[in-house]
């Protein structure tokens, strides 16, 4: 017969119960990786500003008659990117943007009905330990904060002489979502892996994490990139037109803006993380895969692959003056990248973490035991 996972006495029900929610959670990540792609695509075909209205729940329908057409293309029209970059779009070519970040916010709706749902219905049956609970109601929250910061940073195109949305909205986006991915893959690797099987020296643990820091940082600085439309000039490499820091690096005052509105500094810095976290996994990889075990070392092996293509896909899309296709698998790719390092880590927890861990499988057999 099935398992049940709604019994709570047998250890086995509750390993069970585990497994169900750790296999839901799995795939809210690979819908969010989804979601980084559209809005990867959303953002380098231009397509973001297309929709000028926030409408949670009449947006669920596409526009449904000629007339409705005409009235979203109006609204277009009155912004600066329409004005200042695309007089000419008809509404053929306002139709062929608009279908883009439809399908952009239609899909992150799937992902809260997908959450939300299970979440109710296994909360309901009992399947989701009390301890999981609050974690799982602050990462929906999350969630929401993410559709309103995501329209913040649509309606930061609106501004005169704005042809694109704020990089810093642009930036709080990205890094939000990087939050929420991580946050749920890492629940999901506890739910799965709850058990101490030691995966490495404590020294390795601390480079992993080292990994995971540099991997974030130059994702985040990427943003900026993105933001800047900073992949659109210095179009060689190694070298940024001959040098090796490129004019203009330090020119604006205050010298900080120079770290978020400089393109010369944006990109220059964007190479220069991406170099340090390629130079820093694969030194980790090399150091590591003598002394890594199960779970810590494939976590090594995919963190080094992914880096890999990664940069390789990074230096491809500036070359290439950054076609949406290569720009978006470059996005996806950085989030695989991510995705490798949490897994190298959570395979290197330490005995003392898991003690303390709420998704230990002590905490969910005595509370099957109760």
């Amino acid at each position: 017969m099935p398992l049940d996972v709604t019994q709570p006495h047998p250890a086995g029900a509750a390993d069970a119960r585990r497994r169900a929610v750790a296999i839901w959670l799995l795939v809210i990540c690979g819908m969010i990786l989804v979601m980084i792609g559209l809005g990867g695509a959303t953002r380098l075909t231009g397509s973001g500003l297309s929709i000028m209205e926030w409408a949670p729940l009449r947006g669920t329908l596409p526009p449904l008659t000629e007339a409705e057409w005409q009235r979203l293309f109006a609204l277009y029209r009155q912004i600066p990117q329409y004005t200042l970059l695309n007089p000419d779009l008809d509404l053929d070519g306002f139709r062929r943007i608009f279908w883009l970040e439809y399908v952009h916010r239609l899909w992150g709706r799937l992902i809260g009905l997908a959450f939300l749902l299970p979440l109710l219905w296994l909360w309901w049956r009992g399947a989701i330990d009390k301890r999981l609970r609050p974690r799982l109601l602050v990462l929906f929250m999350l969630g929401g904060l993410q559709g309103g910061v995501g329209w913040f940073m649509v309606a930061s195109g609106f501004f005169p002489d704005s042809i694109a949305v704020s990089q810093y909205w642009l930036v709080v986006h990205l890094t939000l979502a990087l939050v929420l991915y991580g946050a749920i893959l890492w629940t999901a690797l506890s739910l799965l892996r709850p058990a101490s099987l030691p995966g490495g020296p404590p020294a390795l643990r601390r480079a992993v994490f080292a990994c995971c820091v540099l991997v974030t940082v130059t994702i985040v600085a990427g943003g900026f990139v993105a933001g800047l439309k900073a992949g659109l000039t210095y179009n060689t490499f190694p070298l940024m037109d001959g040098r090796i820091v490129p004019d203009g690096y330090g020119d604006l005052r205050p010298a900080w803006r120079n770290l978020t509105e400089n393109i010369a500094a944006v990109q220059f810095n964007h190479r220069l993380l991406a170099t340090a976290t390629a130079v820093t996994v694969l030194g980790t990889l090399a150091w590591g895969l003598t002394r890594a075990r199960g779970l810590a070392k494939a976590g090594l092996w995919a963190l080094g692959i992914a880096v890999a293509v990664q940069y390789g896909l990074g230096v491809a899309t500036l070359l290439a003056v950054v076609p949406p296709l290569l720009g978006t698998a470059h996005q996806i790719v950085a989030a695989l990248v991510l995705s490798a390092a949490l897994l190298a880590l959570h395979g290197l927890r330490p005995t003392a973490a898991l003690a303390h861990d709420p998704l230990h499988e002590d905490g969910f057999r005595q509370e099957g035991r109760a």
